[in-house]
């Protein structure tokens, strides 16, 4: 490939995002926002339940007291009360890999969360009205019995499931022509809706329904039998309120391998050494809880670490297991130090003279465009790309890693890598904000690990 030529083209279309910031080479970026906006911000502490994958629109988390915005990366703590206005959206990864979809409008409550591999693993959700989509993680396998949906009329359980509880309400009844209540439709698996002892298996394909909890009319009776509300129902056909939201597509293609990569990563989890116990943690507070200062973060006036011929990370842990996504995690570390001192050299040390690099970004009309290039074109973007890079930080949103073939490479030597990261900064003096999914091969080669393929795609 001609290097002014690809350059050009490539200038053309990169944005600037993860694995984009080294490749830029200082052209400004296409789409960026109009302002940088910050990566990090105070979270209040707290016991975890999930970790926000996904956000459109607006979804506020509150404890009595205060509230806070949640942003890709967040977490989300038990006990905050989940509100989705009528435009937002957001996809949630829970602590035993597991995922909840958040419609428009909907209101939940993570009640109880414990994900440590034990047969007390649990997870009960209270839903107020809205609708959610939910893949069960490992808390299917290693509790079932623990893992509810909590409605005012119903309660839902799992068999290994996708499914889709929704709280229609007195209004949205009306507005649809259906009947207010507890609805379930189930995508994959199976799950059982449960009122009193009354209780409704619900196999994929079909929706399960029970009516809202009956009213005290003005002379105080109710308004329907005892029996007229404790009876669960299979509805003959998907109701009309169903719609598929905006992340479906990609919860679609998570649903296909869920099982498989939640047993995986608990399989890790077994694996990896054993953490020494923290203290009990404090529920979220009204009182606002400083975070404790973050680690330094280099600055263009940190000075550069020596040039590196290649980075160094562990294969395996202290017991000789292969860990991934440890290695994975180490690996970009040190990748993002390099990119955060604008450490050129260290940067292209970390791939392989062969490695293929491939990036592919969206255009001002949306189309998406790839370019390959070569680690001698790399290097010589990343020089230049440094020279106009300032204010730069990053999060990772998620990373996982897997043996690149583990029925060959009994010794660990190959891992593929996944990492969303969203970056910000300016380049060439104009702010960029940018997400993108980062794709990796990298090969243990003397005690080193190089990347001999790396790919980034932005979201």
């Amino acid at each position: 490939m001609n290097w002014s030529s690809s350059r050009a083209r490539f200038g053309a279309v990169v944005g600037g995002l993860g694995l984009f910031c080294v490749l830029m080479g200082g052209f400004p970026p296409i789409g960026a926002a109009s302002a940088a906006e910050p990566v990090t911000a105070a979270q209040p502490t707290g016991k975890r339940f999930a970790t926000v994958l996904r956000v459109r629109g607006e979804i506020a988390a509150s404890t009595p007291g205060s509230e806070r915005k949640l942003r890709e990366g967040d977490p989300v703590y038990v006990g905050e009360r989940l509100r989705a206005t009528s435009l937002g959206e957001a996809v949630l990864k829970t602590d035993d890999s597991g995922m909840v979809g958040v419609r428009p409008g909907t209101e939940f409550v993570a009640e109880r969360f414990a994900a440590e591999d034990k047969p007390t693993d649990s997870l009960t959700v209270r839903l107020f009205t809205g609708s959610l989509r939910v893949i069960s993680g490992w808390i299917a396998r290693t509790n079932r019995s623990g893992h509810n949906i909590v409605t005012p009329s119903a309660t839902i359980g799992i068999r290994g499931t996708d499914h889709e509880p929704y709280v229609l309400s007195a209004e949205l009844a009306a507005a649809t022509s259906n009947k207010e209540g507890t609805y379930d439709k189930v995508n994959r698996g199976g799950t059982i809706m449960q009122v009193g002892e009354n209780k409704l298996d619900i196999d994929a394909g079909r929706v399960g329904f029970v009516r809202a909890p009956a009213k005290e009319t003005k002379s105080g009776f109710k308004e329907r039998a005892l029996m007229t509300i404790l009876m669960p129902v299979l509805l003959d056909k998907v109701p009309n309120f169903y719609v598929a939201g905006a992340f479906d597509a990609e919860l679609d293609r998570y649903a296909q391998t869920a099982d498989q990569d939640s047993l995986r990563q608990l399989e890790q989890k077994r694996k990896a050494p054993k953490e020494t116990p923290a203290a009990t943690p404090v529920a979220p507070s009204a009182t606002p809880v400083a975070a404790p200062p973050p680690p330094a973060t280099p600055t263009a006036t940190t000075p550069m670490t020596p040039p590196a011929a290649a980075v160094k990370a562990p294969a395996t842990t202290s017991a000789g297991e292969c860990v991934p996504t440890a290695i994975a995690k180490t690996w970009l570390g040190q990748m993002d130090r390099a990119i955060a001192r604008r450490n050129a050299s260290t940067i292209i040390a970390m791939f392989a003279p062969e490695a293929t690099i491939r990036a592919t970004v969206r255009g001002n009309e949306g189309k998406m465009t790839s370019v390959d290039i070569s680690r001698e074109e790399l290097a010589k973007s990343t020089i230049a790309a440094m020279k106009g890079l300032k204010d730069y930080k990053q999060r990772r949103v998620w990373t996982e890693g897997k043996r690149a073939d583990a029925a060959t490479d009994a010794a660990c030597n190959r891992i593929s890598l996944r990492s969303v990261v969203i970056e910000q900064g300016r380049q060439s003096g104009k702010p960029y904000r940018f997400e993108s999914l980062e794709e990796y091969v990298i090969e243990l080669r003397a005690g080193k690990w190089l990347s001999i393929k790396a790919e980034t795609t932005q979201q």
